[in-house]
């Protein structure tokens, strides 16, 4: 079964959504772990920097935006750790997968039409297309 899950995490519902699948695969196999990725996107990281007070008081920020799945991930007991990555998501999320070799991905969706993913382009559409693993979205 799957040992190392990756869930890639932006704090938002949709990663919440993600998290409890994930905790679900991950029950089945006591030897699983979830690595919860956050990436920092290269352009807010500029806007955020601007307006911190501290390099600290922006890295708690940053938790504190991933607060709720981490939250929840407390509570199911399920083994966990955290890993914040720099850089556009979906490209960053590929290749620390790959890198990583991670036995799942699980990543949200925030339900784009298609007219919104092909102007916009969709994080978890570029991580299913390249990924070397399987992988879940989770809607």
């Amino acid at each position: 079964m799957y040992k190392h899950i990756l869930l890639a995490s932006d704090g938002s519902e949709n990663a919440v959504r993600a998290a409890k699948e994930a905790v679900k695969i991950a029950s089945c196999n006591e030897e699983s772990i979830i690595e919860v990725v956050y990436v920092v996107d290269f352009d807010k990281a500029k806007s955020d920097v601007l307006h911190s007070n501290s390099s600290e008081a922006l890295e708690i920020e940053r938790r504190k935006k991933n607060s709720k799945v981490l939250q929840y991930l407390n509570d199911t007991k399920i083994r966990y750790k955290t890993t914040i990555l720099r850089g556009n998501p979906g490209p960053e999320i590929v290749k620390y997968a790959n890198e990583q070799k991670v036995d799942l991905v699980v990543i949200g969706s925030r339900g784009l039409n298609g007219l919104q993913e092909m102007m916009l382009g969709s994080v978890s559409h570029k991580v299913m297309k390249r990924v070397n693993c399987p992988a879940l979205i989770v809607k």
